[in-house]
């Protein structure tokens, strides 16, 4: 077994004044600290910056950069072109890299688990826990729709092998599950920790705009999934968040992109090996649904 290992964090934090104060006090009681915490003021319009500077005052292991851009909160190319821009402050002296959301709260030895993880399972790509949400009545419950083995986007680890083969992060709607599917394709495995419970303090989704609701689709689409895979796929979604405009919205969203020939975020061998890992998860859940 290695020794300790070493990590950079990057968070991109648009509008997060509510929140990152709380994301950073989580982040600097953690039993194995990060060597860097890059924090990415990205056009926030709130008093974001003015909580970054007043932890990177007193804590040298916080930088901030700012980053220019539209004002609006969507998912995909915005976040990632943040978190491109922190990354860029960073050199590779680290042994894994996080992404993590301004509005989460970590457990106190939630890195020195991560870092127990790539340390012991030397295959393991990218890691993480799980998101617990507060309902009406003040309960922290899992708020997971995906399967058990996906990470969530608001706190993705990478090993810097696996960083390094999937090319880093595609700035596209869907970029939290290409990479793991090109984890995958190059080998790694991906590990979600159930003892690892963090508290996302915003729930998923709620400052999207109204515009974030075909981007599903057309994620499908730029990932190579095909019609039927990505028709599952969405009926999956629906069924499991109990939402049946998803339906509609995804397959819109899909087929719009379709028309609009939008580039694909895969090569076609990528995408081969995607549908064929897709079609073999779905035979393998029809199977244990029937046994």
């Amino acid at each position: 077994m290695r020794p300790e290992l070493e990590y950079y964090i990057v968070i991109p934090a648009h509008n997060e004044e509510a929140f990152l104060e709380q994301t950073l006090h989580s982040i600097l009681g953690q039993s194995l600290m990060p060597k860097k915490i890059v924090v990415v003021n990205d056009h926030s319009t709130d008093g974001t910056e003015q909580v970054i500077d007043r932890f990177s005052a007193k804590n040298t292991s916080i930088t901030k950069v700012n980053a220019t851009s539209s004002t609006s909160h969507m998912p995909g190319s915005k976040v990632i072109n943040a978190f491109n821009m922190g990354l860029s402050v960073l050199d590779e002296d680290y042994d894994f890299l996080v992404k993590l959301d301004a509005d989460v709260i970590l457990p106190e030895h939630y890195f020195e688990k991560i870092g127990l993880i790539f340390n012991t399972h030397h295959k393991v790509g990218i890691a993480g826990g799980f998101i617990f949400e507060q309902d009406s009545d003040g309960e922290w419950k899992r708020n997971h729709p995906m399967d058990n083995d996906h990470i969530r986007g608001a706190f993705k680890a990478y090993s810097k092998a696996c960083f390094r083969a999937i090319g880093g992060l595609r700035a596209a709607i869907g970029w939290d599950t290409v990479d793991e599917l090109l984890a995958r394709y190059h080998g790694f495995e991906l590990y979600a920790d159930p003892g690892l419970k963090v508290k996302h303090l915003r729930p998923t989704g709620k400052a999207y705009s109204a515009k974030a609701k075909l981007l599903q689709g057309r994620a499908m689409y730029t990932m190579r999934y095909g019609f039927l895979v990505s028709l599952i796929a969405s009926l999956k979604m629906m069924w499991k968040l109990r939402k049946p405009v998803l339906l509609f919205d995804n397959m819109k969203g899909y087929f719009d992109a379709k028309k609009q020939k939008v580039t694909f975020i895969v090569s076609m061998e990528e995408g081969r090996f995607i549908r064929k890992l897709r079609w073999k998860n779905i035979k393998r859940k029809l199977l244990k649904v029937n046994s």
